[in-house]
């Protein structure tokens, strides 16, 4: 999306509409892989600056943006954290409640790793294994079958004889696009089932991709709409389990977790910032630029949170496994100006 300048008259137009806040701490929301980053930020920047410490809740994604577009003013919250960009349909929400000056703000990058028991079996998984363990319908002898495979050496002979059983980011989640678009639909093209669909449906790409991403709800896939916290949790029950997680997460529970490769690649803050992980995203959050100047310590937060000294290659939250963005540079200079999106 193209960017422009919030220009001095939006400014004071909204400073006059909202002079009546009372509210005097920032309010953030939304995705569960930033969460621990921005908690971090937020517990920083409330021990050094004269500012409340910031309130930082979870709920994913979307449930974050949704709330976010719900309008301006002290009972909307002014950051919305996200594991995806921002789409249209979300802008125009917004837009329609009154919030048409976004910033948008990229943290740095994250991998989508898939980790399992300490002590259970090791894994080296390819987009194409995913696809063919959890696709609810796979195409067979000219026709879409339902996908019956309960485990994973009938996913691929080289595997355990272990059930399948994933826990995987619920559709509120932004994780889960990242997931279904990189790890579901890449196999199904990897794996050549997505020509076979085209074939079957008389070539439509789009619907054949919607195929392709559809996943089983027979019990073999779990959708997780909590945090990684729960999903951790859920193996813990079942040894059996393999998870989907932030590399951030697994790396701070390396003593409970072993991580799966992905098409031959350990994932690492190395492999990632190199480019060679295949599963990896950009992480965001958007801002309410109606509220700088308004709610104190909104622009002040979104400043110190991509600094050198938090969000930089030897900031804490590289150390907690966020990989800095490569423009940072950039991003704090779209913060500066409060550089908002073109409506």
């Amino acid at each position: 999306m193209s960017l422009m300048k919030t220009t001095a008259t939006t400014l004071a137009l909204t400073l006059v509409s909202t002079a009546a806040f009372a509210r005097d701490n920032v309010q953030v929301a939304g995705s569960s892989t930033v969460l621990p980053y921005a908690a971090i930020v937020a517990e920083a920047f409330g021990e050094n600056f004269e500012f409340p410490t910031p309130v930082v809740e979870s709920g994913g994604s979307s449930a974050g943006l949704k709330r976010f577009c719900e309008g301006v003013g002290e009972n909307t919250i002014d950051i919305a954290n996200a594991s995806r960009k921002i789409k249209s349909k979300e802008v125009k929400a917004c837009a329609e409640a009154g919030v048409t000056n976004i910033i948008e703000v990229r943290i740095g990058y994250d991998g989508i790793v898939f980790a399992s028991d300490i002590n259970g079996n090791s894994f080296e998984f390819t987009p194409a294994d995913w696809y063919l363990a959890l696709a609810a319908e796979t195409p067979k002898d000219g026709a879409m079958v339902a996908n019956t495979t309960a485990s994973w050496s009938a996913v691929n002979p080289a595997f355990p004889d272990q059930p399948i059983q994933a826990f995987i980011p619920g559709t509120k989640h932004g994780t889960r696009e990242v997931f279904e678009e990189k790890v579901i639909l890449a196999g199904c093209e990897e794996s050549g089932a997505m020509a076979q669909i085209m074939e079957i449906n008389g070539g439509d790409e789009d619907a054949a991709e919607g195929t392709c991403m559809a996943i089983r709800t027979d019990g073999r896939s779990v959708d997780i709409d909590g945090d990684y916290t729960e999903t951790l949790a859920r193996i813990q029950a079942d040894a059996n389990g393999i998870g989907v997680f932030g590399l951030a997460f697994y790396e701070n529970n390396t003593d409970k977790l072993q991580v799966a490769t992905m098409s031959g690649v350990q994932p690492t803050t190395d492999s990632i910032a190199a480019g060679d992980y295949p599963v990896s995203r950009p992480l965001y959050f958007y801002i309410k630029a109606d509220h700088i100047g308004v709610v104190p310590g909104v622009k002040e937060f979104a400043e110190f949170f991509v600094s050198d000294d938090m969000a930089g290659p030897d900031g804490p939250l590289a150390e907690y496994g966020l990989v800095s963005d490569p423009a940072l540079a950039e991003v704090q200079e779209t913060v500066t100006n409060e550089v908002v999106m073109n409506k």
